[in-house]
């Protein structure tokens, strides 16, 4: 069976690894741990192709340790007791790592099951996440182990391994290699980071490549063509997904509105508009808020527009909300007044009404205060009359404070008139 290429070519040596200089350059923390040969149970948490497995590999060979990998999609808890047999014979005398690929896919029973053997000593263990650990990893585990992030590697790192993997198909085929401009920075750039994903495409372009039986000639257009649209790096139900909703939000907040368009165009091109309309709509009201009210029902038009045209047409009112929202006035007043109120639920829970207030005309034997005694504001001039509405607990209590801008410093002035 032939062997990928993204194998073939792994590197030999930690100074071989493309990217992850803040973990693996001299000095560095994760570097120290592996030269200094006394490793501890860690997690690797990163977005795919960009060195864990790798790391893993070179830290069983450089400590002379026996490595077993099973990948939580189809490990079982029988799986892990074999391993664990082999700790305790012979095969296991250097000690046993244990890498354990996409640990999020297995349930909580398995990675208990885990814990005896990491306390023990018995295994080592290295298990890699795609998702954040700290969401989907069992508590006990984190706690007994040393998490490191890897991070995407950029395009100028990632250029000298596609060029190396061209070289060694090649040389695999004897014949001579030619590149057209732009073929390597394409596939960098389209692969979203992905090393593993960027040899594998370069394998490809050099399959359906120009072979004249002395030369292999990789055109710009065969790679554009092959790379489509992987570097979007986009999981619908995983970490990406929130990090460019909360980019966008943040983005839209911080009043920069070349950015939220950057991250509302990469939910687009991923073709998820949903989910960009249901956090429009939400930032219209909890980061514009009470600045500018208008801003609730033109989002709520320009959504709706977004979903009755489909894409592509759907980009063009979303373009305008998110503008729209980037540079609005920005109040969060109505936000922090109901988060408020809701912490005032939690501590107190739900209090007596004021009996002005209350749904009943006729009181008990035993009531204190007979009669309603509401006081009905439109009969007031200005529609307005001093009366208590929080219970008693809370009489005092003020949620709402005014934003400093031009709408609510407007109806501040107005009431604090009437009210005076």
């Amino acid at each position: 069976m032939a062997v990928p290429l993204a194998e073939r070519i792994r590197p030999k040596t930690l100074d071989d690894i493309v990217g992850q200089r803040d973990l693996l350059g001299e000095g560095m923390p994760l570097r120290r741990i592996i030269d200094g040969g006394k490793i501890p149970n860690m997690i690797f948490y990163g977005p795919s192709g960009v060195g864990k497995t790798t790391v893993a590999r070179m830290i069983a060979d450089n400590t002379n340790m026996t490595m077993h990998r099973l990948n939580g999609t189809s490990a079982s808890t029988s799986d892990i007791k074999q391993v664990i047999a082999e700790s305790h014979s012979l095969l296991g005398g250097g000690g046993v790592l244990l890498y354990l690929d996409e640990i999020q896919y297995m349930n909580k029973k398995q990675q208990q099951s885990l814990l005896e053997y990491i306390e023990d000593g018995s295994i080592t263990l290295i298990s890699s996440t795609t998702e954040n650990p700290y969401f989907y990893v069992y508590n006990a585990i984190i706690s007994r182990s040393t998490v490191f992030e890897f991070h995407p590697v950029t395009p100028d790192e990632v250029q000298p391994a596609i060029r190396r993997a061209f070289s060694v198909l090649a040389e695999d085929l004897g014949l001579k290699l030619r590149l057209e401009n732009g073929v390597c920075e394409h596939i960098a750039y389209g692969c979203g980071g992905d090393v593993r994903k960027s040899i594998n495409t370069a394998e490809l372009c050099a399959l359906s490549a120009d072979n004249d039986g002395e030369s292999l000639t990789v055109r710009l257009e065969t790679a554009k063509a092959l790379t489509q649209r992987s570097n979007m790096n986009y999981d619908r139900s995983g970490d990406q997904h929130y990090d460019i909703l909360s980019a966008l939000q943040k983005s839209i907040r911080g009043s920069d509105e070349n950015a939220a368009i950057h991250y509302a165009a990469r939910l687009i091109e991923a073709g998820d508009i949903i989910s960009l309309c249901r956090r429009l709509l939400v930032i219209a009201s909890e980061d514009i808020g009470l600045a500018y009210p208008q801003a609730v029902p033109i989002t709520k038009a320009c959504v709706d527009s977004a979903l009755q045209l489909g894409l592509p047409e759907a980009r063009i009112p979303l373009a305008e909300a998110v503008i729209l929202l980037a540079t609005a006035p920005k109040s969060n007043s109505a936000y922090m007044a109901m988060s408020a109120a809701l912490e005032d639920l939690k501590i107190s829970g739900a209090m007596e009404f004021p009996r002005h207030l209350q749904n009943k005309h006729f009181d008990g034997e035993n009531a204190k205060v007979r009669g309603q005694h509401y006081l009905y504001p439109h009969d007031y001039p200005n529609h307005w009359v001093e009366q208590q509405y929080l219970p008693d607990v809370l009489k005092d209590r003020v949620y709402y404070k005014y934003g400093e801008n031009k709408t609510e410093q407007a109806a501040k002035a107005y009431w604090e008139r009437i009210k005076k």
